[in-house]
């Protein structure tokens, strides 16, 4: 999913970076206010991830602004442990509130939660045909047998079965499946239905092309 982090501290930021991408979701990083609202301004986000100590002001002015617009997740993620500070992040809108210093792991579970909670999944395994999708573990399992699928055919593979059976359109799905740096061209989404197709082969599930509207997962 596409997710943005609000981080000024550059270690923190990379850390965080390199532990979601590595879990194949597309992260953008913003260190400070003005970036964030850049950011905000063209692109639409699955999670927000929010530090409240930023150079050009407090993430909680920031997270107020989020809430006028839009109810996209977020989760904070700051040194500040007052019990004050977390009433007020939280009444301001936070979903979630994590203090530093924190374990990546942590951090990962609770952004999955907040992601399925937009989705209305109430489990970090779900099912689709005979198929068994696994978030925490990032597989697809077919009667038992894992499918083997890439984090970035996992992530495509989410991205569809979000859409609840509808078609997303190419430029949807890259927007999700990469971030700014990424750099990825429109053809690089037929790439990956092509190969998240032959990983499905024989599961009864496929990926469908619907002209002019994209792509749309089905049972077949």
């Amino acid at each position: 999913m596409r997710i943005l982090l609000i981080e000024d501290a550059e270690d923190v930021a990379d850390a965080v970076a390199h532990s979601f991408r590595r879990g194949g979701h597309a992260l953008d990083v913003a260190a400070d206010l003005a970036q964030a609202e850049d950011a905000l301004a063209v692109q639409d986000f699955d999670l927000l991830i929010l530090d409240l100590n930023l150079p050009d002001g407090s993430g909680l002015d920031l997270l107020q602004r989020v809430r006028r617009r839009q109810a996209t997740p977020v989760l904070i993620l700051t040194a500040r442990d007052a019990i004050e500070e977390r009433v007020a992040a939280l009444d301001a809108g936070a979903d979630d509130y994590l203090v530093k210093p924190f374990d990546l792991r942590e951090l990962e579970a609770r952004a999955r939660v907040l992601l399925r909670r937009r989705q209305d999944a109430a489990s970090s395994v779900q099912s689709y045909g005979a198929l068994m999708i696994d978030s925490a573990n990032g597989t697809v399992a077919h009667h038992g047998r894992d499918l083997g699928l890439t984090r970035r055919e996992f992530r495509l593979l989410e991205i569809l079965l979000a859409a609840r059976g509808k078609a997303i359109d190419k430029q949807r799905i890259l927007d999700k499946l990469f971030a700014f740096d990424d750099s990825a061209a429109l053809n690089t989404v037929d790439v990956y239905v092509a190969r998240l197709r032959k990983r499905l082969q024989g599961s009864g599930v496929t990926v469908q092309t619907m002209r002019g509207f994209g792509f749309r997962l089905e049972m077949e």
